[in-house]
């Protein structure tokens, strides 16, 4: 149920649909998402449309510059983001020679009833879905308990 907001300066259309294969790939592979949880949106910009800073960070970046936006719920550890940011990257590289300095990732955590797939309901107020339920136990375990 993530939804995945993909925005890079013009290129093919096949260029843009293997970026956002290789970013679900590894949402897949590190985030435990369904393969078939696929919502992404792609947008292409023409040439001063998409404003970044080329050295913030002392990262240098190009026009080959890609903002990868993940809406998702919330209740991920710090480990399982930093491995999400790094397959994604490295998947972008591998399969479609994006340089790893022109990935830009932010995650946008929220609540499960924070969504509706549709018909006017949100489906996981009250039942979260196998894959969040699994996160759900996860998180419940490594709370501190109250005396």
């Amino acid at each position: 149920m993530p939804l995945v907001r993909i925005s890079l300066n013009k290129k093919t259309p096949a260029f843009a649909h293997g970026v956002a294969d290789a970013i679900h790939h590894a949402m897949t592979e590190t985030i435990g998402i369904p393969v078939g949880d696929r919502f992404q949106i792609i947008t292409q910009h023409e040439a001063g449309e998409l404003i970044y800073d080329p050295s913030f960070y002392d990262i240098q970046r190009t026009d080959g510059f890609i903002a990868v936006q993940i809406t998702l719920a919330a209740g991920r550890t710090r480990e399982v983001k930093t491995n999400l940011y790094r397959r994604i990257t490295e998947l972008l590289q591998e399969r479609q020679d994006v340089r790893p300095q022109d990935v830009f990732i932010s995650l946008l955590e929220v609540a499960p009833e924070d969504f509706s797939l549709g018909d006017g309901k949100a489906q996981f107020a009250d039942a979260l879905p196998p894959h969040l339920q699994k996160l759900q136990a996860t998180a419940d375990q490594s709370a501190p308990h109250k005396h």
